[in-house]
């Protein structure tokens, strides 16, 4: 396979957003993309060069000019997406949250796995140079032994039923938009936690609004994670350790920099941005990947996905939340 042929369902912001970097992909290359308006995937293919344009994700799992598939979609359809996807053979990189339930990602992932067909959630955040550069010096012991995680991310967003982010019918609420981001860096330092626990408050419509979750650990390391729909938080995560901290400066799901805290010494300060808007990482590691003949990332592997969804549902369905799959999607 000299190149890797990609397809985007779903041409919304995020996909906007991704698809100048695979300018910075080697061996990667942007050919089509599918959307429910035909009118919609006619206008992102002429924005962003791709050569076909479908009016239907069906359409475009059909085509046999793609061999991966990014899912751009809202949370509750990434579910009966994937599962299309994978059993036409198609690799996969999911929107984060992966799916709107624990019980969809498992489906997903049990999927994959039978069919040995390639899929990883687009996590960019662990495939960022500064990220990177943390999980290097966790492991080096530069900090000690690491104690403890925190990370907030929030935004102030006017409440508007009309809106996705309020919507429960497309996945709404602070958790699986937002919360995602620092329940995903305390997995990738500490693992999946033993405990769970979760305040906040909801939206009219029955939503999260705002969530704050304590994770704890049988071994006393715990991990917080702050997130928001009315409150523009500055976006920080921090790793603590027996010996120093390392910070991730605001906004850290996409950082530029990192800041080393050891014990007696003054703060080491790395610039390290990202390669173009921040998404080609991942694209180069799923692309890498494919031509490897990988069925996983070991950067963002699906056990770590499944992990993560299992904290946020837990979180959800403290607040009252109950999250669901959407079945009506044409695949």
């Amino acid at each position: 396979m000299a190149s890797i042929r990609w397809g985007i369902a779903g041409p919304g912001r995020i996909a906007r957003n991704l698809a100048p970097d695979f300018d910075h992909v080697p061996d990667a290359e942007l050919v089509a993309v599918g959307s429910r308006s035909a009118e919609r995937a006619e206008a992102f293919a002429r924005e962003h060069g791709a050569a076909r344009a479908h009016g239907s994700y069906a359409a475009l799992i059909a085509d046999p000019e793609v061999d991966a598939i990014y899912i751009a979609t809202p949370h509750p359809q990434h579910h009966a997406i994937a599962l299309a996807a994978l059993r036409a053979g198609k690799a996969l990189l999911v929107e984060k949250a992966f799916t709107a339930t624990h019980a969809g990602a498992v489906e997903v992932v049990a999927e994959a796995r039978r069919l040995g067909v390639f899929a990883m959630e687009a996590m960019w955040t662990r495939f960022q140079p500064a990220v990177v550069r943390l999980r290097e010096l966790v492991a080096e012991g530069a900090i000690g032994e690491v104690v403890a995680v925190h990370a907030d991310l929030g935004i102030r967003r006017a409440f508007d039923r009309a809106d996705r982010l309020w919507a429960p019918e497309l996945g709404g609420g602070a958790l699986l938009d937002l919360g995602v981001y620092p329940v995903s860096f305390a997995q990738m330092v500490l693992g999946a936690p033993s405990t769970v626990h979760a305040v906040g408050a909801l939206a009219p419509t029955g939503v999260e609004q705002s969530a704050t979750l304590l994770m704890g650990y049988e071994d006393g390391r715990a991990a917080t994670a702050v997130t928001s729909l009315r409150s523009p938080m500055p976006g920080r995560a921090v790793v603590h350790g027996t010996g120093g901290s390392i910070e991730l400066p605001p906004r850290f799901h996409h950082p530029t920099s990192l800041v080393l805290h050891r014990d007696g010494a003054d703060p080491e300060s790395m610039e390290l941005p990202p390669l173009g808007r921040g998404y080609a990482e991942e694209l180069v590691e799923v692309t890498e990947c494919l031509l490897a003949g990988r069925t996983e990332s070991e950067v963002m592997p699906l056990e770590d996905t499944l992990a993560v969804m299992s904290v946020l549902e837990q979180a959800a369905r403290q607040l009252g939340v109950e999250q669901a799959e959407d079945a009506s999607v044409e695949v």
